[in-house]
């Protein structure tokens, strides 16, 4: 099979349009993951508690903000940013209008998840929430539009991250689960207020569509019955035998 074979000239601009969208998904995931590294080098040279999601209290509500952008340790970070790049890259490759538009709730929702749920006196901190609220995001998106593009990616992001399901409830001490719920509201609630923010592919045209097009319709007269005065007979008469007459007799009395 030859791989390096030209593409369709209809199908080049298409395939072109692909490559850069994957391509540009794939560079903002990977700044955002640069962006997240830089911060975390950067904690222990500042007091990062004022920044993280204080449950039920209004100075943690700062850590609506900043909250994302801690981690509390390598294994945590190296975590989110597999999920970054893998599920941010679909959403943007596939939904770029709606991933844009998304992002301020997933980034506000795994934070408000973990300040109305989390327990007193405890930090919230760390892109879980983000990356919880992108799954439901893809899942949700590929229910609603149904295409294959929606289907495929849908199905993409949970072959990666299905056990995201059971994470947005208690399962481990020290998991944010809390903030793992807010971020799946959030996106699902982004599916279907932005589900259409992007436009659906064209639907494919089958062969037999084309084969209807093709007959001619019939005209008006033609779907109706035609008059008796129309109908051929079938059955002529020849001339002069239209009719043969079988003479009848009665039987004669024996007793005379």
């Amino acid at each position: 099979m030859n791989t390096n074979a030209p593409l369709p000239a209809g199908d080049a601009p298409a395939a072109r349009d692909d490559r850069t969208r994957i391509l540009r998904a794939f560079n903002a995931s990977l700044a955002a993951v640069l962006v997240l590294v830089a911060v975390f080098a950067l904690q222990d040279h500042f007091d990062w508690r004022p920044w993280a999601v204080a449950p039920l209290e209004a100075k943690g509500l700062l850590g609506l903000i900043g909250g994302p952008l801690l981690h509390g340790s390598v294994e945590h970070i190296a975590a989110n940013s597999f999920a970054i790049l893998i599920l941010g890259t679909l959403a943007g490759s596939v939904y770029p209008k709606a991933t844009l538009r998304a992002l301020p709730l997933l980034w506000l929702g795994s934070g408000i998840g973990a300040w109305m749920l989390g327990n007193p006196g405890s930090f919230h901190l760390g892109a879980s929430g983000v990356t919880h609220g992108l799954m439901f995001l893809l899942a949700s998106l590929g229910l609603l539009r149904r295409d294959r593009a929606a289907i495929a990616t849908g199905l993409i992001g949970m072959l990666f991250y299905g056990g995201m399901l059971m994470t947005v409830l208690p399962h481990a001490d020290g998991v944010s689960w809390q903030s793992h719920m807010g971020g799946a509201f959030a996106g699902i609630i982004a599916a279907l207020l932005f589900r259409n923010a992007d436009p659906l592919p064209p639907r494919p045209r089958y062969s037999w569509e084309d084969e209807e097009d093709e007959v001619e319709p019939l005209a008006d007269d033609e779907l109706e019955p035609p008059s008796p005065q129309r109908v051929p007979v079938l059955w002529q008469p020849r001339e002069g035998q239209d009719y043969v007459v079988i003479p009848f007799r009665r039987p004669e009395d024996p007793r005379g």
